[in-house]
């Protein structure tokens, strides 16, 4: 399967310079990361985490 990731900078305060929220649109899940590259690895552990959820509860993807 492919999900598509949108990456946004984080303009909040309460963030360091530099990280960006990763928004998995079709989930309806967003995390973070430090650098896009940190925030698209966090993405590909949140799908993964997602899914085996679903797996584990016999639920559909």
């Amino acid at each position: 399967m492919i999900y598509g990731i949108l990456f946004e900078k984080i303009q909040d305060i309460d963030f360091e310079e530099g990280y960006y929220y990763a928004h998995i649109p079709s989930l309806g899940l967003t995390t973070h990361g430090l650098g896009i590259e940190g925030a698209r690895n966090a993405a590909k552990d949140l799908i993964y985490l997602w899914i085996s959820e679903k797996k584990a509860n016999c639920e559909i993807i």
